[in-house]
């Protein structure tokens, strides 16, 4: 059993990837701390590699991320949480938009931090070989 730290953590977690889902871009911006970090590794050439500091900043790279990458399967598979922090696992597939190439169905992960209700960190794991291949083919 989870103690109330870290439900509330999973719970905002869980609201925001909702939120992103949906393109609730209103619920997003309550949920994310103004001081947030988004953190992916990847291809450099890709517009929405990197960290990503301040909610503002985190929105044009979602724009960016959006205008390349339409998310065709975004499945949660596990999800926990301790204290500030949660882990969420799943699998997705994606398509392209300057390509047209599908991605193909690869896992992810995801580490999150949450302070006062609010997302400070956002950092993403997944295949980055095979996004890179989808964006340059």
């Amino acid at each position: 059993m989870m103690d109330s730290t870290s439900r509330e953590t999973l719970d905002t977690v869980m609201a925001f990837m909702g939120a992103m889902g949906s393109g609730d871009m209103e619920t997003m911006d309550s949920l994310m701390a103004d001081d947030m970090v988004w953190h992916n590794e990847g291809d450099s050439a890709m517009p929405w590699i990197g960290p990503w500091d301040g909610k503002q900043t985190i929105f044009g790279f979602l724009e960016t991320f959006t205008a390349n990458m339409s998310t065709t399967l975004w499945e949660n598979e596990d999800a926990f949480a301790f204290g500030d922090t949660a882990a969420i696992f799943g699998r997705m597939n994606g398509t392209m938009t300057g390509t047209g190439k599908e991605i193909g169905e690869f896992t992810f992960a995801l580490r999150a931090k949450v302070r006062d209700g609010q997302l400070v960190l956002w950092n993403w794991f997944e295949d980055s070989y095979a996004v890179s291949q989808a964006f340059h083919d």
